[in-house]
This record gives structure tokens, sequence and C-alpha cells, in this order.
């Protein structure tokens, strides 16, 4: 007996013409929205008032950032807005290790460590230095 595989499971299916559900629901609660503001207030002051809920709820049909939905990205931004910040450093201790007893008069010495620089060493850094310096002028 054959199954048919679900294919494309992350892609939402389209009710309503080119729309998904979710589309739908934003736009009509936003025509909704603007309505709402048409019938109580006069046309001067709901001109202002609706293009930012009609863009908004554009916004939430169409709109992705980073190939999220502009949803998702309103609800983050509303948690860390609400969310209580705390931010806490914590210092590492550094364990130092009891100075030895100096004289007054004497200086600490502290071996400094300087690489060798052989005669082969030196050819190599030259020849790829001059290998560099010729690839870079015939390009």
């Amino acid at each position: 007996m054959r199954f048919q595989v679900p294919q494309f499971t992350e892609i939402e299916d389209k009710i309503f013409g080119p729309l998904t559900l979710k589309q739908f629901i934003y736009l009509i609660g936003g025509a909704g929205g603007v309505f709402i503001l048409y019938a109580l207030l006069p046309l001067y002051l709901m001109v202002p008032l609706a293009i930012p809920i009609g863009l908004f709820s554009m916004a939430l049909a169409f709109y992705k950032v980073n190939n999220q939905p502009f949803i998702k990205i309103v609800e983050n931004a509303f948690y860390y807005l609400t969310s209580s910040k705390l931010y806490l450093w914590k210092k590492q201790e550094v364990k130092i290790k009891p100075a030895e007893e100096e004289k007054p008069g004497e200086k600490r010495q502290t071996p400094l460590y300087m690489p060798k620089l052989t005669k082969t060493k030196l050819n190599d850094l030259a020849w790829s230095l001059d290998i560099k310096e010729k690839v870079t002028r015939n390009e």
C-alpha cells in the first residue's frame, strides 16, 4: 500500500485567493480598525490615525525581516521592552602569588622571550616577500 508523504509542510495554505488565513485576518482587522475610525471621527482626524493602522496591518500580513514574519519581530520587541533587564558582570578573581621579598635597591628582572632568526628563516621570509611582490605587480 502506498501513502503520499506531505511535501512543503512549512508553507501555509492559500485560503482566500493569494492570501493565507493569517494574512487575511490581519488585513480584515486593519480594515475594521480603519472603518471604526471612519465611523467615529471626522475625516481630518481619521486620516492621520488610519494610515499607521493600515500600514501596521499590511506589515503584519506581508513584511518579513530576515525571513521571519513581522508578527514575530513585534512579539520579541514587546517581550524585550516588558521584561526585566538585569545584566551582571562577574569579575573573576585573579590569584596573585605573594611577591618575593625584594630589597629596596634591587630591580626584579623578568626573562624576555626573543625569537631566534636563523639564516634559513630570513631567506624564507625574503623569498615569500619577493613572491608576493611579483604576484601583486602582475595583477
